[in-house]
Order: C-alpha cells, then sequence, then structure tokens
C-alpha cells in the first residue's frame, strides 16, 4: 500500500525529484565536473626565486672577478610542474640559469654566448622564443638555432596567449648584472633528438665583460655535478 500523502518518505520523494530539486542537483554535478577544469585553468606561471649562483651544486665561480654562474636543469616531472606548458613532451629542457656578481661594478652579458655540449660532443644554444613557439604550435616543426640573421619568422596560431605570456615571462632576458645582485631566467634546449643529454655535458659561457669592457675568463659548467649531486629526500 503507498504511504499517505501526508506521511515523511512521501514528502522525501516528491522534494527529491521536483524539478527544482533536480536543476539543483544538476547544477552540483556540473561543479563537480568543471572544477578540475577551472583549477587548471587558473594555474599561472611563476618563477623561481634564484638563491646566489654559488648555492647551485653545477656552477662556476670566478674568484678573482666575483662572479658566478650555475645551471639548474627543470628535467624532471617534479620540478617542471612549475609550468603549465608540457615543454618535455614538445623536446625541451628547461634550465634555470642564475648570474651572481658579488663585485662592485656591474658586468655586462649583453654578449654573452651559451653553448651546451653534449658527452658526444653536440652543440645545443638556447632556443630563440620564435622557435619555441613553432615547436609549441607545430611539434613536427625543426627548430633552427644556427641562424645568425635576426630576420623576423612569422609563426602560425596555435600558442594561446597564456603560454606565449609564460614562455617570455620565464626566459632568461637580462643584459647587465648591478654590484651584489643576482639575475635569472630560463633557457630552452631543443633534447628531442638525444638520450641523457647531461651526462658528461658542459655549459661553456663566453662574451662576459667587467665595466671597462674586458671580457672575463669563459665559464664552464659541468652538468656531472648537477647529476651526481645527493637528491633531497
Amino acid at each position: 500500500m503507498p504511504p499517505a500523502e501526508g506521511s515523511a518518505s512521501y514528502n522525501d520523494r516528491m522534494a527529491f525529484s521536483s524539478p527544482q530539486s533536480r536543476r539543483t542537483r544538476l547544477a552540483v554535478a556540473m561543479g563537480a565536473l568543471l572544477f578540475p577544469a577551472a583549477v587548471i585553468a587558473g594555474k599561472s606561471f611563476v618563477k623561481p626565486v634564484a638563491r646566489p649562483a654559488i648555492n647551485y651544486p653545477a656552477h662556476d665561480f670566478h674568484r678573482d672577478e666575483k662572479v658566478s654562474i650555475a645551471a639548474d636543469p627543470y628535467d624532471n616531472a617534479e620540478k617542471a610542474k612549475i609550468f603549465t606548458i608540457n615543454f618535455a613532451q614538445h623536446g625541451f629542457l628547461p634550465i634555470f640559469f642564475v648570474v651572481t656578481n658579488d663585485g662592485d661594478q656591474p658586468v655586462s652579458i649583453a654578449n654573452m654566448q651559451i653553448t651546451l655540449i653534449t658527452g658526444h660532443n653536440s652543440k645545443l644554444t638556447p632556443l630563440a622564443t620564435d622557435d619555441i613557439y613553432r615547436r609549441l604550435s607545430n611539434p613536427q616543426a625543426k627548430t633552427n638555432t644556427n641562424n645568425p640573421l635576426p630576420f623576423p619568422r612569422k609563426v602560425k596560431g596555435g600558442v594561446s596567449k597564456q603560454e606565449m605570456d609564460e614562455i617570455d615571462t620565464s626566459q632568461f632576458a637580462a643584459k647587465a648584472v648591478e654590484p651584489h645582485t643576482t639575475q635569472s631566467g630560463f633557457l630552452f634546449l631543443d633534447i628531442a633528438d638525444l638520450n641523457s643529454p647531461l651526462r658528461d655535458a658542459n655549459i661553456e659561457i663566453t662574451g662576459v665583460t667587467d665595466a671597462k669592457g674586458n671580457e672575463l675568463m669563459f665559464f664552464e659548467i659541468p652538468m656531472d655535478k648537477y647529476l651526481d649531486a645527493p637528491k633531497n629526500p
């Protein structure tokens, strides 16, 4: 025998199946589905706060000039989660590059040249912004790091405004390092066709000059110092 209309179970069922109740349940369900997407969409890149370069395992310190340079690869998923872009998926290796000037005069890095020489003598230079855009918009595109001519190259669509902002914000862009300061940012290397690019590799840096325009002796950073450093538990 069905319960009387005045009974609690009848009233509960009617309230649960009413149009207003169904709309409420639908709204809750849709909110649950959209919440992860909202969290992802709300994520934004924040550049790490740089420590003085000598505090990184892979660094070179010129004691006489009081200048040190460090390279900290973001070569695993835990470190790379600061980015919203999956650079590894596109064949890129981000390297956090840090220059510290502990001297009393500014140091110019406007003409600095950076080359990673792998254990198999492959030479990699940091990618230009357009090359990064091109690879992101077309995963099959080849980057061109050997073109010395600064001709503008059109990059087709496919890179979002957020991704462009992240790349521009993250890249190393300093032209000088003032006394007792540190400059930092990311370099992006194309390692799509390489296995273990860091083992036995060295980063060579030239073109760093003092306040009088005299070039400092070149810097050399062994990447094995990074690979063999104790890892935090």
